[in-house]
């Protein structure tokens, strides 16, 4: 798959706040761009609203009606660890800004993973500018247990329709180790930001035909590339580098296990699994050839964790039952890590197309978290928050209980309202 949200580009993101009274936000903070996410009230008047400022709808999350209060969700046995739960929002510093509110809408449910791509267009972008990079590294140095997980192209014009030719070349110009600089000026970025652990999906969805990165015209000098790559990352000091060798599921172009570069160089196995194709059903890409079975098969053979970078729905629309049998299976099977691709249609907050999938996505993650735990007796948990989480556009801001109820709501700061 080629979701066109990869090609996104990014602006640095430079707001300073100073400090303000409540009595100030609401006198002057609503016209530079903070907001209040408030219940409904009849009985009061309605606020007059800030300038509106012009954002896509589809950048918007639309309310998703949900038939009833999800329960929360329960946390693992003790001795378990819960795979880290994450979610694609947007590459830039936009998906950062959102993750709270994906979180709020959540129950608080906590997000150990940031999935981001960095763009393919040129070897520069491949190098990863710290303009792109430095937000992420500072969502993932917040929290210790956070994993940042960096999809990385292999070449250049990575969605440009190259032809097969033009890719075989490449490949062995690869191989023969013409590229290693720019990845290793992405290693030292990586180390240099202090986030060394960097997960890096290399080459992902090589055994298809979009990216000029896919390995099918040339399987063999594809590993011998792969390989050059990982051994140039890992030799830049203080590295603690894992590379996430993720087909697409099914056999594509090619069947995955024919550019598999061998364990030396490959940490974790991923899959990228999306409810396609028309009428396929979870049954189906469980048995299919190359399919969910055979990954988890192929991982544990080769004493590798699993992983699911991307994941969603797609040809088979709001499929409830798809959404269900795939968070059941990821609990079977505990990947490290899965990332739920969140935009139109594969997603469940900022997507309203799909709103059976979303409800039962967010009754079973509501309020979780990824601590193992000992047993304890159980104590009542919160109920869903009454008001509606800010839009996607705004982070709130915590200013206490009192003012929060004085305001109605809470205050948000917008980071696009300039």
């Amino acid at each position: 798959m080629a979701p066109q949200h990869k090609r996104a580009g990014v602006r640095r993101l430079a707001v300073g706040v100073a400090a303000v009274t409540a009595t100030a936000a609401l006198a002057s903070g609503l016209a530079a761009g903070v907001g209040v996410a408030r219940a409904a009230d009849p009985r009061a008047p309605a606020p007059t609203p800030p300038a509106p400022t012009v954002t896509p709808s589809a950048l918007t999350p639309p309310a998703v009606p949900l038939p009833s209060a999800p329960a929360p969700a329960t946390t693992p046995a003790a001795g378990q660890e819960a795979p880290a739960v994450g979610v694609f929002l947007k590459s830039d510093a936009r998906g950062v800004a959102r993750m709270p509110l994906f979180s709020h809408w959540l129950g608080g449910a906590e997000l150990r993973a940031g999935h981001t791509y960095l763009p393919g267009h040129r070897w520069r972008d491949i190098e990863g500018s710290a303009d792109f990079l430095e937000v992420w590294a500072r969502w993932r140095n917040k929290k210790p247990d956070r994993m940042l997980v960096l999809n990385v192209p292999m070449q250049e014009r990575n969605e440009e329709g190259v032809p097969d030719s033009e890719v075989r070349r490449l490949l062995r110009q690869g191989a023969a180790g013409e590229f290693d600089h720019h990845f290793r000026v992405l290693a030292e970025r990586l180390v240099e930001l202090k986030v060394p652990d960097t997960i890096l999906v290399l080459g992902w969805e090589m055994n298809g035909t979009t990216y000029t990165h896919r390995c099918g015209p040339d399987p063999e000098a594809w590993k011998k590339y792969w390989n050059r790559i990982v051994t140039t990352m890992r030799s830049v000091p203080g590295q603690k580098f894992r590379f996430d060798f993720t087909p697409s599921r099914g056999h594509d172009a090619v069947p995955w296990t024919k550019c598999y570069p061998g364990d030396d160089t490959v940490d974790i196995i991923g899959m990228d699994s999306y409810d396609q194709p028309t009428g396929m059903s979870f049954d189906q890409q469980v048995r299919e050839p190359y399919g969910l079975q055979a990954h988890v098969d192929f991982a544990k053979a080769h004493g590798k964790p699993i992983s699911y970078p991307e994941w969603g729905l797609f040809r088979n629309g709001d499929n409830a039952e798809y959404m269900r049998r795939m968070l059941a299976w990821m609990e079977e099977h505990k990947p490290l890590y899965n990332t739920l691709t969140d935009y139109c249609p594969h997603g469940v907050w900022q997507c309203g197309a799909n709103p059976k999938s979303a409800h039962l996505y967010r009754s079973a993650l509501f309020g979780r978290t990824d601590e193992a735990t000992t047993p304890v007796t159980p104590t009542p948990k919160p109920t869903p928050p009454s008001t509606p989480p800010p839009p996607a556009d705004c982070t709130p801001l915590d200013l206490g209980s009192w003012v929060e109820e004085w305001l109605g709501g809470k205050l948000c700061l917008r980071f696009d309202w300039w």
